[in-house]
C-alpha cells in the first residue's frame, strides 16, 4: 500500500480530533478527489513532511497553492545566501511581531530540525549579534514600512557583523513573507496541528496559547475564535451581493472616461483620509505569553496611519510609477537573490489575477473591479498610489465593514474578533473569502517589499 495517502488519511483524522463538539473545519480534505488539489497535497507533504492547515485552506485554490509552497520552499530549503537556522530563527522573530503562536511553534521545531541552537529559542537576546541587528527593520517593516531608510540598511551592512547585500535581500524578503502570512493565518482561523510542540488542545476551549488567534475565549472578550470564525465564513443568511455586482457591471460600462490626474489625487486623498476613520479592535484583553513576547522587542510598535504620521511631509506618498515592482523590485530582487523575483511575481500575480468568474452563486461574473479594490486599497494603508488608478472605485465596491475587515487584517491581524466578520462576504462562499485573504496577504507583502527595495535601491545607487 502506498504509504503517502495512508498519512494523509491519518491527518484527515487529526484534523477531525482538532475541532471542537465535532464541528469540522471546512477545507479541502486531505484525500481529495479533486485530481490538482491532491497532486498538490501531496507535494507539500513531500517537501513539509506534513500536511499543514495553512496548505489545505489554501488547497481551496491549488494553482495558487503550488505557486506558494514553490516560493516558500526556495526560501527555507533550497539554495541560498543565508543558512538553514537564520531562516527559520527570521520566520520565528517575523510571526512574533503579530504573536501568531502557530507559526512561532512551526518554525522553532523547523529551527531545532535544523541544527539550531537552542539557546536561541530563549529569546531575541540569546541570538547572534548579526540577528539581533536585524530586528529594527523587522519591526518597521511589520507596521509602518514607509519609515525604512537606506541608513536603516546600511547599518546592517556596514555593522561589526556585516550582511551581505545578498544576505540582506534573502532575510527582507522571509520577514516580509511571513509578516503578511500571520495575516492568512489570522484570517482564515488557522490552528495548529496537534503535533506542533507545545500546543495543547482541550474540548472546553481553552488552547496552549491564550494570544493564539484560535484561542477559544469567553463572549465578552470579544476576540475571535476558531467556531466564530467558521461559523460566519459559512453562513449565506446576508445580502448586497446583487448591488454589488450592479456596482462592478457599470464599473465596467464606463471604464472609458477619463479623469484629470488632479481629480484622481484628490480621489486618493479621501480614501486615505476614510481609512484613518475606521475603527479597529483594541488589544486584547489577554497579553501574550512569554513564550512569545521573548522573541518581541518593543511590543507596543504597531501600526498607525499612513496620512496622520507625524512629520508626514518627510515621508510622502510612494507613487507607483516612480518605483513599481515590475520596473524596479522586480529586477533588483533578481539580481540579488537569484529566481526570487520570478517567484514573487507568479505569487503576486496569481493572488491578484485568479478568478472562477463566480460570486457566491451567481456565474459569468467579470471580478476583476472587486480585486483590484482590495489590492490598491491596502496598498493605500501604506501609502503606496497607483497613479492611473481611480480610488473612487474603492468606495464604491468596499462597503465600510469590508474596509474595517481588511484594515484590521493587514495592519493589526492579532486583533481581529468575532464582530470584524459579522456580515462581510456573508454571501461569498468560503473558497471566496479564502482567496480574498490570500489577495490581502501578497498585497500586504508586496507593499513592504517596496519599500525595503526601494531603501536598497537608493543604498546602491
Amino acid at each position: 500500500m502506498d504509504p503517502i495517502p495512508c498519512v494523509l488519511k491519518n491527518i484527515k483524522l487529526t484534523i477531525a480530533l482538532a475541532t471542537d463538539h465535532g464541528r469540522h473545519l471546512t477545507i479541502t480534505p486531505a484525500d481529495t478527489t479533486e485530481e490538482q488539489a491532491h497532486s498538490v497535497f501531496m507535494d507539500a507533504f513531500i517537501q513539509n513532511n506534513r500536511l499543514d492547515h495553512v496548505s489545505q485552506v489554501m488547497g481551496y485554490h491549488p494553482d495558487y497553492l503550488r505557486n506558494f509552497l514553490t516560493t516558500q520552499n526556495y526560501l527555507l530549503r533550497e539554495d541560498g545566501p543565508l543558512p538553514y537556522d537564520y531562516r527559520h530563527y527570521i520566520a520565528i522573530i517575523a510571526a512574533a511581531r503579530h504573536h501568531c503562536t502557530y507559526l512561532v511553534k512551526l518554525h522553532e521545531q523547523d529551527f531545532l530540525l535544523h541544527n539550531g541552537n537552542p539557546e536561541w529559542l530563549k529569546g531575541i537576546q540569546h541570538a547572534p549579534r548579526k540577528i539581533q541587528d536585524l530586528y529594527e527593520i523587522n519591526k518597521i517593516l511589520a507596521h509602518r514600512p514607509w519609515l525604512i531608510t537606506k541608513e536603516h540598511l546600511v547599518k546592517l551592512l556596514k555593522s561589526s557583523e556585516p550582511w551581505s547585500l545578498s544576505e540582506l535581500m534573502h532575510a527582507i524578503i522571509l520577514l516580509t513573507h511571513f509578516h503578511s502570512l500571520c495575516s492568512f493565518v489570522y484570517g482564515c482561523g488557522i490552528s495548529a496541528e496537534l503535533d506542533i510542540d507545545g500546543f495543547t488542545y482541550s474540548r472546553s476551549g481553552s488552547s496552549g496559547s491564550d494570544s493564539d488567534s484560535n484561542s477559544d475565549t469567553n463572549s465578552e472578550t470579544g476576540e475571535t475564535t476558531i467556531n466564530h470564525v467558521l461559523q460566519l465564513l459559512q453562513d449565506d443568511a446576508s445580502v448586497g451581493l446583487e448591488a454589488l455586482m450592479e456596482k462592478m457591471r457599470k464599473l465596467n460600462e464606463n471604464n472609458s472616461e477619463e479623469t484629470s490626474p488632479e481629480e484622481l489625487l484628490k480621489r486618493f486623498q479621501s480614501v486615505e483620509h476614510q481609512s484613518a476613520e475606521i475603527a479597529v479592535p483594541s488589544t486584547k484583553k489577554s497579553p501574550p505569553k512569554s513564550e512569545i513576547l521573548r522573541y518581541v522587542i518593543d511590543e507596543e510598535y504597531t501600526y498607525t496611519d499612513f496620512v496622520t504620521q507625524d512629520k508626514v511631509s518627510e515621508v510622502p506618498t510612494f507613487r507607483a510609477c516612480d518605483y513599481s515592482w515590475d520596473d524596479h523590485g522586480f529586477p533588483l530582487a533578481n539580481r540579488l537573490y537569484t529566481d526570487i523575483g520570478n517567484l514573487l511575481d507568479d505569487k503576486y500575480s496569481m493572488a491578484a489575477n485568479l478568478t472562477y468568474y463566480t460570486m457566491g452563486d451567481n456565474r459569468e461574473v467579470d471580478t476583476t473591479s472587486f480585486r483590484r479594490a482590495i489590492w490598491n486599497y491596502i496598498h493605500c494603508m501604506y501609502g503606496i498610489r497607483h497613479d492611473d488608478y481611480d480610488y473612487s472605485e474603492v468606495n464604491q465596491l468596499l462597503e465600510r465593514n469590508l474596509k474595517a475587515y481588511i484594515k484590521t487584517l493587514t495592519c493589526y491581524p492579532e486583533r481581529l474578533q468575532k464582530k470584524d466578520y459579522d456580515g462581510v462576504m456573508r454571501e461569498f462562499k468560503h473558497s471566496e473569502k479564502v482567496h480574498v485573504n490570500l489577495m490581502l496577504m501578497e498585497a500586504r507583502q508586496q507593499a513592504e517589499l517596496l519599500y525595503a527595495l526601494r531603501a536598497l535601491n537608493r543604498y546602491m545607487t
